[in-house]
């Protein structure tokens, strides 16, 4: 008799299909991409908002989802501020886009509390508050586009990964307790004293926490279940917000840093270096992404480039075939790119998109401007076939997915300011604004 397992096997797939549509563990994903596993609302309101909840104190963090529990971060003053250091407001909404320029903040810092929330996903209540640090900061932020809790915290279901940098990193259970702390023995200086905000990454029982900086760099990869240091990886770079990316290829897992001098490639296991690669420009912040051999890397500040890079060689790859296409037109400066079935899709700070072929960086379309001025900080999230990017001014833009650039909707949410990155699960859209978290169903 067949029935049995196959009924099982079936059963089996439904409920780890349920279980994905139902988690959101990284800022970008089940799989870390910005691929969603469910659709979501194409059009709405903030009349059709489910709920909504308050989030004290400042923070741009993307919420990270297990079943019913919203985990995330946030920075409470506890003190006045020195009028020096005080964060300026958000851009103007009206009279077209601004870019952010200078804007850090290396002042004088008040004392701040560095919390981590746990939210009811069906109502929206805080079910808890833990305070991980209570400090001063060192240095400062972007004015418009900082926080003191901009990294986004991670989960495995078991436990939620919290890194507040040069603060310390935290493992919380579900229930809130404190499993164990992690001082990486450092106080990070970034460039312009644009602040901190690298997420922390899982694989395996590995989780690892990068901290590049103007000087004295380093990736750390430590025991999810103890904290302990398993190696430091000293790094020749200077500030860098891209998050690591973890792939297997060829049987051999990697983690691959991109950044303004090189990109790395490390051994899982043993931190040593498998290949390297110049040629990204400054301020790198989009996570790489990759499929089919082929890593995506990219910077679009100062002398902005795209790199693909064919997996399977070691050593330096500078100036190799091994680097397949590059591209340094309509690069995305701080969102992340979508990779999906060939096609790789950017988005520019000034609200241009594109989408290129990921086998040879041909377009489909190229640097297509959307209807009205926009910014973006917000990486887009694809969800079945429609790509949702949510701009600085409060609008969420839905585009179609396909080889011509289409709107299919413009949601408007005028009171708000979208950082983080919209969140997609079980036909919901979670949407974290200046000082509120939003469910819409």
């Amino acid at each position: 008799m067949r029935i049995l397992p196959v009924l099982l096997t079936i059963s089996s797939a439904a409920l780890a299909a349920d279980a994905t549509e139902n988690n959101w563990p990284h800022w970008r994903g089940p799989a870390g991409d910005g691929i969603a596993r469910s659709a979501a609302p194409v059009e709405f309101t903030e009349k059709n908002v489910r709920w909504k909840v308050e989030i004290p104190g400042r923070g741009h963090s993307t919420p990270v989802v297990w079943g019913d529990r919203i985990f995330v971060t946030t920075a409470i003053p506890s003190g006045t501020a020195p009028a020096a250091a005080a964060p300026a407001e958000p851009p103007a909404k009206k009279g077209g886009a601004r870019r952010g320029g200078f804007g850090g903040g290396s002042g004088a810092q008040v004392e701040h509390k560095l919390e981590l929330m746990c939210i009811d996903r069906r109502n929206g209540k805080v079910i808890w508050r833990r305070e991980a640090r209570t400090a001063v900061p060192h240095e400062g932020y972007h004015q418009q586009y900082g926080s003191f809790a901009s990294n986004s915290p991670i989960t495995d279901g078991k436990r939620v990964y919290v890194s507040f940098g040069s603060r310390g990193i935290y493992a919380y259970d579900f229930d809130g307790k404190l499993v164990w702390q992690k001082d990486p023995g450092v106080k990070m200086h970034m460039r312009n004293a644009f602040g901190e905000g690298v997420a922390p990454v899982l694989g395996g029982d590995s989780l690892f926490v990068l901290f590049d900086q103007e000087s004295d760099s380093f990736l750390l990869a430590l025991d999810k279940n103890t904290g302990k240091e398993l190696w430091r990886k000293d790094r020749d770079e200077i500030s860098n917000w891209a998050e690591p990316l973890i792939l297997e290829h060829q049987g051999k897992k990697q983690v691959v840093v991109a950044a303004p001098r090189k990109v790395r490639s490390y051994d899982f296991k043993t931190g040593e270096l498998i290949w390297e690669c110049a040629g990204l420009g400054a301020n790198t912040i989009p996570i790489p992404v990759h499929a089919n051999g082929v890593v995506y890397v990219m910077s679009g500040f100062r002398d902005p480039n795209l790199l693909a890079i064919k997996l399977g060689r070691t050593g330096d790859l500078t100036g190799t075939d091994a680097v397949i296409w590059q591209n340094n037109r309509g690069n995305s400066y701080t969102p992340s790119p979508i990779l999906k079935d060939g096609k790789l899709f950017l988005l520019t700070d000034s609200g241009m998109v594109s989408l290129l072929n990921a086998a040879s960086g041909e377009a489909f379309y190229r640097q297509v401007r959307l209807p009205k001025p926009y910014n973006f900080k917000a990486s887009p999230v694809l969800a079945g076939d429609k790509v949702y990017l949510a701009a600085e001014n409060g609008d969420v833009v839905v585009l179609k997915w396909g080889e011509t650039m289409e709107v299919v909707a413009t949601n408007s949410f005028p009171d708000e300011f979208f950082i983080a990155s919209p969140v997609v699960l079980n036909g919901e859209l979670l949407l974290r604004g200046r000082n509120a978290l939003y469910c819409v169903r």
